[in-house]
């Protein structure tokens, strides 16, 4: 699905932590009443992350949304997402042992039982223990079930709660002098079960989020703010843009900025993922998470709070797994109606054994020979109630709630540890049908850090030159502006993408930028070389003439896009020579160069790819490629790029380079793959159980641990895109 070009630019999204959700069911309630809320544009909720992901067109109070939640009858944290994860975890353990401490000793009795060694007051046991795990360890289903019946839907909860309470009132039924089979036991079983696929789940969520918290621990907590009195520690919150901080050896840089002193190996290994500290010294960026390792610092704060590039990929990550899918959307629609047609079948069932037991028991007993653990018991409310209890337990759709969820949680925490941070989760279903990949050369292909190789201005024009390339962030200007010349005043400088830099300097208009004729230049170009032509009032001052290196990857990424069977496009705004030179080193064929064009014609090539039937992921750095990023299927921006850049695209590459392209959509197809797998084995399980279930050919506990069982092994098969 192409992403929208039109959303207005005042629309905001706001996330908020959804507690009480256990199912499918959940999560598309709450995000039916979020959707209902004048203002809100597009709500989704995440079952796995327990995060729901708000769209609004104009400003809705917070305590709004939040109401919205509770009167659905869930609750809104406020806690930190790793505070949250461990208190669920702590309270998972806590349920998982009160529940096997009692359900252990009453399996281990049950089973003597079973065989006609009757244990004096075994019923009273079943009762007093059923009811403290159901009650105790269970509350949480408990709370849920009620939450979702009040509210006029069911849920995970309400499928085992009914089993188990069903279960458990056999003993009461079968001690009061009613004459049927007791699985009080079983109803304890029940629960126990479930608590431990929850602990399991927890366990396993906490694992696969780490990434999140890992970077979120990279976040300084203080600040050493330089003032005229000396230097002041202050909290990380107190710190503003415009401010001048120090950073001595060992400590983590507090916040985005520009060195203004020293020199430092800074470290940013657990940003970037490069081992190799980088130097860094005046005029140097620096991000907020790294390490300065040998030296001091002084810097000035250009980014605070969530405006830094740490904080942006940490939100960027968090909305991707909190967001949804395409192929999500059909499995909510299935879960939708399971609840209620699982307790119709569970219903049906149980009436049919009811009622037809004297005619039918026969199946049962030829099935017995067979399956040890069919009912013995013949008496119509016996085998209804086993019949009614089996199915309702071997239907819960806990594997369908989280086989989508899980997958993407994973698979984006993968990401993030290639050097890849996924911001739109749409991306990850899309990437693995891509078919052609345009690659923007500068930055890209190349190393993005060109030099100047030659200078045909006079002093004043350098100087010109300098000062205005100073006021842009494009990796040529860069390199002009590194260069050595007098400052230089200018009233007014203004930047047009695709095109270059005019200013005006002592009342007269200069342009820096594309050569009006290439013509006098061929050399030049052919050689690779750009030209930057400097203009005074029209008039040609001179050039310079500038190199960038090819990355070292690029040959290899090119060529594992190729192996994909995806088909590498160039589409740069440097000229033909540069630019074939450049593809013919890297493997690009030159029917398939777009050079000289401007960013309108970076739309328009991606237009005309798409309107082929295939499906385009565009890669660029620059405000000239943000249009770009934006119309194409998937947008993939290197971190090194501009602010617009990283905006505008579904996935930021924060280390590495072209390599990591190809190794992005290998991973979208591994995810999706995954999540195929998860929901037709969640689907083909609860297909092939549940006419067993109904048929009287399953036992209780054993359809409690087929569904935790399947629970488990949609969690387990979500990890293995981590691997």
């Amino acid at each position: 699905m192409r992403k929208d070009e039109d959303m207005e630019e005042e629309k905001r999204s706001v996330s908020l932590t959804v507690t009480g959700m256990t199912c499918a069911s959940c999560s598309r309630i709450v995000e039916k009443r979020l959707s209902k809320i004048d203002g809100v544009a597009f709500a989704a909720v995440n079952l796995g992350t327990e995060t729901a992901f708000v769209v609004l067109e104009k400003d809705v109070p917070l305590e709004t949304l939040e109401e919205a939640v509770t009167k659905a009858g869930y609750g809104v944290s406020r806690e930190r997402p790793a505070d949250l994860e461990s208190r669920r975890y702590s309270e998972a353990r806590r349920n998982l042992i009160l529940a096997w401490v009692v359900t252990g000793p009453l399996m281990a009795l049950m089973i003597p039982h079973m065989v006609g060694y009757h244990v004096f007051g075994y019923h009273w046991m079943e009762i007093a223990g059923g009811a403290l795990v159901i009650f105790g360890a269970g509350w949480r289903s408990l709370r849920g079930a009620w939450i979702a019946l009040s509210h006029g839907h069911g849920n995970m909860d309400v499928l085992v709660c009914l089993g188990a309470l069903a279960a458990w009132s056999t003993a009461i039924l079968a001690q009061s002098g009613v004459a049927v089979s007791s699985f009080g036991a079983v109803g304890a079983m029940i629960v126990a079960l479930h608590v431990t696929g929850r602990f399991i789940e927890s366990h396993l969520r906490d694992r696969a989020s780490k990434e999140i918290r890992a970077l979120v621990g990279l976040q300084a907590r203080e600040a050493r703010v330089v003032r005229d009195d000396g230097e002041v520690t202050v909290p990380i919150e107190a710190v503003s843009s415009g401010m001048v901080l120090s950073v001595r050896p060992g400590e983590r840089i507090p916040s985005d900025g520009v060195v203004l002193s020293g020199r430092s190996a800074v470290d940013e290994s657990m940003i970037t993922g490069e081992p190799m500290p980088v130097s860094k010294e005046e005029g140097h960026e620096v991000t907020g998470g790294s390490v300065a390792v040998t030296g001091s610092l002084k810097i000035e704060v250009t980014r605070t709070g969530e405006d830094t590039f740490l904080s942006r990929m940490i939100a960027l990550i968090e909305e991707a797994q909190g967001a949804k899918i395409p192929i999500q959307a059909f499995a909510d629609r299935v879960t939708g109606a399971f609840v209620p047609v699982v307790a119709s079948l569970a219903l049906a069932s149980g009436l049919f054994w009811y009622l037809g037991v004297d005619r039918f028991g026969w199946i049962l007993d030829q099935a017995s020979r067979w399956i040890p653990w069919v009912v013995s018991a013949r008496d119509p409310l016996s085998v209804g109630l086993f019949a009614f209890v089996t199915t309702i337990v071997i239907a819960c759709p806990c594997a369908l709630g989280l086989a989508t969820p899980m997958a993407l949680i994973t698979g984006t925490g993968a990401a993030s540890r290639k050097g890849i941070v996924i911001g739109n989760a749409e991306a990850i279903q899309t990437a693995g049908d891509v078919t052609v990949v345009v690659l923007d050369k500068t930055g890209t292909l190349t190393e993005g850090h060109p030099e100047v190789t030659r200078i045909s201005l006079d002093s004043r024009s350098l100087a010109v030159a300098v000062a205005m390339e100073s006021a842009s962030n494009h990796p040529l200007a860069k390199a002009i502006a590194a260069l050595d010349a007098d400052p230089i005043d200018m009233e007014s400088v203004e930047e047009i993408a695709g095109e270059g830099l005019t200013a005006v300097v002592d009342g007269e208009t200069w342009t820096l930028g594309r050569p009006k004729s290439m013509e006098k230049y061929e050399e030049m170009t052919q050689a690779g070389r750009t030209v930057v032509e400097v203009r005074k009032e029209g008039e040609v001052m001179g050039f310079l003439a500038l190199e960038d290196p090819i990355r070292p990857e690029s040959v290899d990424a090119v060529s594992e896009l190729k192996k994909l069977g995806i088909r590498p496009v160039m589409a740069t705004g440097d000229n033909r020579g540069a630019a074939e030179l450049v593809a013919d080193a890297v493997g690009i064929d030159r029917s398939n160069v777009h050079a000289g064009i401007k960013p309108e014609d970076k739309l328009a090539i991606i237009r005309s790819e798409q309107s082929r039937g295939g499906k385009v992921l565009m890669v660029g750095d620059g405000m000239n490629d943000a249009a770009a990023l934006k119309g194409a299927d998937v947008g993939v921006a290197v971190g090194s790029g501009t602010d617009l850049a990283i905006d505008s695209a579904d996935m930021v590459i924060v280390s590495g380079g072209a390599e990591r392209i190809a190794q992005g959509i290998a991973l979208s197809r591994k995810t999706f793959s995954v999540i195929r797998q998860n929901l037709f084995w969640a689907f083909g399980y609860n297909l092939l159980a549940l006419p067993l279930a109904m048929a009287g050919l399953l036992h209780p506990v054993v359809a409690e641990v087929a569904m935790t069982f399947s629970s488990i092994s949609v969690i387990l098969n979500s990890m293995r895109v981590g691997r």
